[in-house]
Parts: C-alpha cells; sequence; structure tokens
C-alpha cells in the first residue's frame, strides 16, 4: 500500500536556513533535511510535508509564523505557481550572496585545489526586463491553480492556454498575463495573440495527441530595437493555413514595431524547430546585437546570452582574464555563434573558434564577415574529434584557451588534449559551478587557479556563471 498523504506530518514552527539547490530553501528538522520551495532563510514556518525519504523531506509552507528580514514582495503575479524567478521573495543582495557562496563551496568541496580569494559577485544592473528572449507554448489544456479549483462557484469552461510549462506536468501550460523577465511588449504580443485564438476558434495544441494548430511562440529583442516573433504552428490542411496567415496578418498590423516576423509548419513531437523550415511571413529573418561595435547577427535558430547586458560584461571578465597583447594564438571552445571569439579577436593574433552545431558555426563565420575580421576561424564537429592531437599539429598549439562548455562541462577527451596543448592560460567560462569544479580538478595536475569571479546572469533564480583563469604551473 502507497503512504496515505493525510498521513504525511505536519512539522511546526520550523526555521529556514539556508539556499539550496533548484531554487528551493533547505531546513532541518530531526537530522533530516527538508527541502522547501518559495521561503527564504529566517522564515518560521509550519511544514506540511509532501514527500519522506531516508535522508530527505519535501514540504510546503502552509503557515507562516514569523517572516525573514530578507525577504522582499515578489512583483509577479504567477509567483508561487510559475516555475520560474523562484528567488523573486529573496532580496537581490541576498542572492547574490548565496550565489557566490554556492560559486565557494562548489570549488572548494568539490574541486579540492587551491583557490585564490574569489572577487565578489557581479550582480545585474537590471534585475527584471532583463532577457532578450522567452517562449510560450500553447495548450487545450491549462494549468488550473488551487484557488481556481477550491472555488466551487464558478465553471470553467476555458482550458485554453498560452504561457508556460508547469515543472512536473508536462502536458500543462499555465497561462501567463504578465511576465516581467522581458519588455512589456512581449506581454501585449502573447495577451493579443492568445485572445485572437480563442475568439476565432482556433485549436490549441494538445500535446498527449500531437494535435491543434497553435502550438508555441518565441519572441526575441535587442538592443539595436529590432523584434522578432516566431509562431509554431502545426497546419493540416487548407483551411488551417488560412486561419495561420490571417493570424499572421493580424499580428503584423497590430504591433507593426516586429521587424521579424516568422512561421514554422511543426508536425514533429515535440517543440524543437532545428531541423525545420523557417518561413519570413514579414520584415527579415534574423535581427541585430551590438556590443561594443560590433554587430552580432541573430537568426530564429542562434545561440545568443539571453542577458545582453550582463553578457558584455561576463565577455569583458573572460577578455581581461586572457590577458592578450595582440600576439596570441586563442582557441575558443564551444564557440556557439562566435561571439567571444569575435570579441576577443582585436587583441588576439588569431583566433580558433570550435563548436557542435554547424550552423551556429554557419553564423560565427557571418558574424566575422559582417564585422570585417580576418582572423578567426572556426569548425563544426564534436568538441572531442576535432580538437585532439592532428588538430593541434595542424593549426598550431594555442597560447591561450577560451572555454564555455554546456552544463555538463567538458569531456575527458577535451581535457586531456588542453593538458597536452599546454596553453600558457585557460579561460573556464561556466554556467554551472559543480561541473566546472570537477574539470579544474582534473586540470589541475597542470594548472593552477589565479583569478575566479562569478557573475549574476540570471536574476531571481539559482543560476550563477562563474569565469576562471587558470595559469600552466
Amino acid at each position: 500500500m502507497g503512504r496515505n498523504k493525510k498521513s504525511l506530518p505536519i512539522l511546526e514552527k520550523v526555521n529556514i536556513t539556508a539556499v539550496a539547490a533548484e531554487g528551493k530553501a533547505l531546513a532541518r528538522v530531526d537530522d533530516k533535511v527538508v527541502f522547501v520551495p518559495f521561503v527564504v532563510p529566517g522564515d518560521v514556518v509550519d511544514l506540511q510535508v509532501k514527500r519522506k525519504k531516508h535522508s530527505f523531506m519535501e514540504a510546503v509552507a502552509v503557515k507562516f509564523h514569523e517572516y525573514s528580514n530578507d525577504r522582499t514582495t515578489p512583483r509577479c503575479q504567477h509567483f508561487g505557481v510559475c516555475g520560474g524567478c523562484k528567488w523573486q521573495c529573496l532580496k537581490y543582495e541576498e542572492q547574490l550572496r548565496w550565489k557566490q557562496q554556492q560559486v565557494v563551496d562548489n570549488l572548494t568541496r568539490i574541486g579540492k585545489i587551491e583557490l585564490p580569494e574569489i572577487t565578489p559577485i557581479l550582480g545585474s544592473e537590471k534585475t527584471y526586463e532583463y532577457r532578450n528572449k522567452l517562449e510560450f507554448g500553447f495548450s487545450n489544456r491549462r494549468w488550473m491553480t488551487e484557488d481556481e479549483i477550491r472555488d466551487g462557484e464558478h465553471i470553467i469552461t476555458q482550458h485554453n492556454a498560452l504561457g508556460f510549462h508547469i515543472t512536473g506536468a508536462f502536458d500543462k501550460i499555465l497561462d501567463i498575463e504578465q511576465c516581467h523577465l522581458m519588455d512589456d511588449i512581449t506581454n501585449s504580443i502573447r495577451n493579443f495573440i492568445r485572445e485572437y485564438g480563442i475568439s476565432h476558434n482556433l485549436t490549441f495544441y494538445d500535446l498527449r495527441k500531437n494535435t491543434g494548430l497553435l502550438r508555441s511562440m518565441m519572441v526575441r529583442n535587442s538592443n539595436t530595437g529590432e523584434l522578432m516573433v516566431l509562431i509554431q504552428f502545426r497546419i493540416e490542411n487548407k483551411d488551417e493555413q488560412q486561419e495561420a496567415m490571417e493570424l499572421l496578418q493580424q499580428v503584423a498590423d497590430k504591433f507593426p514595431e516586429i521587424t521579424s516576423l516568422l512561421y514554422v509548419d511543426n508536425h514533429k513531437c515535440n517543440d524543437t524547430f532545428g531541423d525545420q523550415e523557417v518561413i519570413c511571413f514579414k520584415g527579415t529573418d534574423y535581427i541585430f546585437e551590438e556590443m561594443e561595435g560590433l554587430r552580432f547577427k541573430v537568426g530564429p535558430k542562434s545561440f545568443y546570452q539571453t542577458n545582453t547586458d550582463q553578457a558584455y560584461n561576463l565577455y569583458k571578465v573572460a577578455r581581461n582574464f586572457a590577458e592578450l597583447t595582440g600576439d596570441e594564438l586563442v582557441y575558443d571552445l564551444y564557440t556557439g555563434t562566435g561571439t567571444i571569439a569575435n570579441f576577443v579577436s582585436r587583441k588576439a593574433r588569431k583566433v580558433i573558434g570550435i563548436e557542435y552545431v554547424p550552423e551556429a558555426i554557419e553564423d560565427a563565420k557571418v558574424n566575422s564577415q559582417i564585422n570585417q575580421i580576418d582572423n578567426t576561424l572556426f569548425f563544426a564537429g564534436d568538441m572531442k574529434d576535432i580538437l585532439n592531437r592532428d588538430f593541434i599539429e595542424q593549426y598550431g598549439r594555442p597560447d591561450v584557451i577560451i572555454t564555455d562548455p554546456p552544463r555538463a562541462g567538458m569531456h575527458q577527451d577535451v581535457i586531456d588534449t588542453i593538458l597536452f596543448a599546454e596553453p600558457k592560460r585557460i579561460v573556464y567560462v561556466s554556467c554551472n559551478p559543480a561541473t566546472q569544479a570537477r574539470d579544474l580538478q582534473l586540470l589541475d595536475v597542470k594548472y593552477r587557479v589565479v583569478k575566479v569571479q562569478p557573475v549574476d546572469m540570471f536574476p531571481h533564480t539559482q543560476h550563477v556563471e562563474n569565469v576562471v583563469m587558470l595559469k600552466k604551473k
């Protein structure tokens, strides 16, 4: 027999003591760790246990006895239901303190290597409307809030939604009225499209059945004032084709600010469109971002750091740590669309960028051409296959390696090749200090860490970037 939910205990007057993983907070009760969302250190609360394991419990706060001095009022009306921005209730300076601690803990506990003093984290000047890209899903299964479920008076007939996926409920979408992560025009466009879809009886996507005309939408803006909107449809026949075109025309008429209006007809069982044809309905099929006079072409499939202003600060740290004089051969690993490679190229003799995604490498080459940069070279393919001893013999031993791997960190083969290449300096940019710490331990045989600079790219979330400079021992 499964445990009856009602038999799970309520823990009274529990003191929340720390911040934990995944944006949750942490308490200790009878030598057990308890993970709790949407509370902050210093809160004193009653907790309803939702899940009990041998060494830990998961619980939710059901009553507050004391509010922490570190608490602040969340701006967002969807806070507590939406899975994003879980730290909105924690003052920003406290968010930064915990992120700094996260970096320190990971590098010391996992890395177990000699470290310099870790520089104070660089906070984001904007803590709201800092993102340049958001994606929203359509669904015919709107997530019902607990208030709606408890309200027995109103019969709910509207189940269509346009918003964010609910964590742990893959086919449910939380209808979003106002998100503060992007410029407010995003809210206007999304709400208009949803209301148009409902009032014109357009079918919203059913993830279980893979049916429905309206699938998802993406909005991108840029610091040049350009605006991209991409809508994914699942078009079954001529009538739906016409409905889709009429919607796009309405969006174009209503929002002349949109400089790139695109669509995809996607019949797959997931919303990824890297392998799908993107059709331009109006305007251009790209927008531009600018950084220090460089222009970067961003298409619908391009990767670009989602916090534009803070990306500039991150790249400046990386460039400073590289200590370039103009004579160096630089390898930029996991180069993406070549943003870092092009950004540091003025101060290097030559920059070689390597990236897994072929389309990203094409973007990187275009970005070099646009900016009349002629000392870059880009290669597409799996890092561990391309970056080997033969490659280094052919293209030269790098003086500096800049690496910005995905969350999983670097493959052992890549680390072995870096150790073989023996650059004078390595600059390691990471979005996951835990895997970074593991990799630093492997590099420790030949390199020592001389500088560490955490950077906050995503206020109100638990994520933190970290830049480390290593020098050959």
